[in-house]
C-alpha cells in the first residue's frame, strides 16, 4: 500500500515536547516534536481507551496519563507495564511549514 500524506498542522503549532491531538482521516492522532523530529503515533492508549496527547513527553517517549505506561515514540512499543501491545507509528514528512503524516501506513 502507497503512503498517502495529509496536513496535520503548521510545524510553528507544535511546542518542544508538547503533545497535540489531531484527527487525520478518522484517526486520532498524538504529534510530538522533540529531539529535533516530529513523530506521530496513534493518540489511543493501547491498555486503556484514553487520550495519549494529554500525557507528558520525556527521552522520545509519552507516557499515558491515566496509567503510567509510556510509549516509544520511534516504535510505539511500551516501556512497561500495564500497557502490554504497541500503539502504532505513523510516517511523517515535514515540507515547508506543513507537517504532513500518512495514516494510511503504519511503520
Amino acid at each position: 500500500m502507497t503512503a498517502t500524506y495529509v496536513r496535520a498542522c503548521a510545524l510553528t503549532e507544535l511546542e518542544e515536547d508538547a503533545p497535540k491531538r489531531v484527527e487525520l482521516d478518522g484517526v486520532p492522532v498524538a504529534l510530538v516534536r522533540t529531539e529535533g523530529e516530529v513523530f506521530a503515533v496513534n493518540d489511543i492508549c493501547s491498555h486503556a481507551n484514553v487520550s495519549l496527547s494529554e500525557g507528558e513527553v520525556e527521552d522520545c517517549q509519552i507516557e499515558c496519563w491515566l496509567h503510567g505506561s509510556s510509549f516509544d515514540l520511534r516504535t510505539g512499543k511500551p516501556s512497561g507495564l500495564p500497557a502490554t501491545r504497541p500503539v502504532p507509528v505513523y510516517p511523517v514528512k515535514i515540507e515547508g511549514d506543513d507537517v504532513l503524516v500518512s495514516v494510511t501506513q503504519e511503520s
